[in-house]
């Protein structure tokens, strides 16, 4: 990213520019690393589009390590969060990298159509990591959830019900995964007023036809749910147990974050209200609305867009009907199968 600092922008993108990369070699006697870095200038062009600094983005990646998470991809990805809060670092195979490169030039061309307006992931760089010879590909995406609101129940929704619902294993995590299944039987429903709710669907349903033009699949709508009154009260809670300590911390900052820490520094300066949130940084926000039974505040966006229907789900497709019958929801369906179950269900859970 620094080496990429010094250069000029092109005005606009060539046809190597997806195919570019650069690279970097760290060699010395205790160690021998290697990073590359792919598609630089696409990913930079993304960056500036979703509306992220390029200095604000090297900040969040590089100021202080990034946090490991306890969730892990059913493909054993393993996810790292920024110290800021503001992105996601997950693994990925040479497979999805492969996959990202067969679909970038069509992606860049959709997010410089909606504007940027979109609940696809994010995709604002791809690297490739060589410590002593063992190779880490890694994509960084903008993350779905608040960096500073607390999600106290999150969902993993496919529109699919066969085998799916958390594992008991998952289920014992600090906050698990739930799905379809689980959000149905919670008796879950996302409480947003008709505006917000005709915005998301439109976006949702363009995202979606997308997919399915590039023959993707698998995908699913993240859901995390920050309770407002609970958050408050958790607050308060944490006050009077800090007893002298309190009033370090006006709770606007995430934990650890340093308190000149960059990036939209007007903005953060600000004290929020409980259950508000800054539209700039946290970009998936919606509020529930008036009459929902909880004041909540939802976070929501597509993940997992690199699963393209290939032979691979075609013969687990065949083997799932064989065992659970031609009509059962099972994930493995065709693209276009797929979004129009995809959507269906999600147009259902909004109320």
């Amino acid at each position: 990213i620094n080496e990429l600092s010094h250069v000029q922008i092109p005005v606009m993108l060539m046809p190597d520019d997806f195919k570019a990369y650069s690279k970097i070699k760290v060699d010395n006697h205790l160690f021998n690393n290697k990073f590359k870095e792919y598609c630089p200038m696409v990913f930079r062009n993304l960056r500036e589009r979703f509306g992220i600094d390029d200095q604000d983005f090297q900040n969040s990646l590089t100021r202080s390590a990034p946090l490991a998470n306890d969730s892990q991809a059913r493909s054993g990805a393993r996810f790292h969060t920024s110290y800021d809060k503001r992105y996601i670092i997950k693994t990925i195979t040479s497979e999805d990298v492969a996959e990202m490169h067969n679909i970038l030039k069509k992606y860049h061309q959709f997010i410089v159509e909606c504007h940027g307006n979109t609940l696809l992931p994010q995709f604002l760089g791809m690297y490739r990591l060589t410590v002593d010879g063992v190779e880490v590909y890694m994509v960084v995406t903008r993350n779905v959830f608040s960096h500073r609101l607390s999600v106290y129940r999150k969902y993993d929704l496919k529109g699919s019900t066969v085998a799916r619902e958390a594992s008991d294993k998952e289920k014992a995590k600090e906050l698990p995964t739930f799905k379809d299944n689980d959000f149905i039987n919670d008796g879950q429903k996302i409480h947003i007023d008709e505006n917000n709710k005709k915005m998301f669907l439109e976006k949702l349903k363009k995202d979606v036809e997308f997919l399915a033009q590039l023959k993707l699949m698998d995908y699913s709508l993240l859901v995390g749910i920050h309770d407002v009154e609970r958050a408050e009260q958790e607050e308060v809670e944490c006050e009077e147990n800090d007893g002298e300590e309190e009033g370090e911390s006006d709770g606007t900052h995430p934990i650890g974050t340093p308190p000149d820490s960059p990036g939209n520094t007007l903005n953060s300066s600000l004290p929020l209200a409980p259950g508000e949130f800054d539209p700039a940084i946290d970009v998936y926000g919606i509020k529930s609305h008036e009459n929902a039974p909880r004041k909540e505040v939802y976070f929501m966006a597509i993940i997992d867009i690199l699963t393209h229907y290939d032979a691979k789900k075609k013969a687990a497709h065949a083997a799932k009907t064989v065992k659970h019958g031609a009509g059962a929801e099972i994930s493995t369906v065709n693209p276009e199968q797929y979004s129009k179950r995809f959507l269906d269900f999600i147009a259902n859970i909004l109320t």
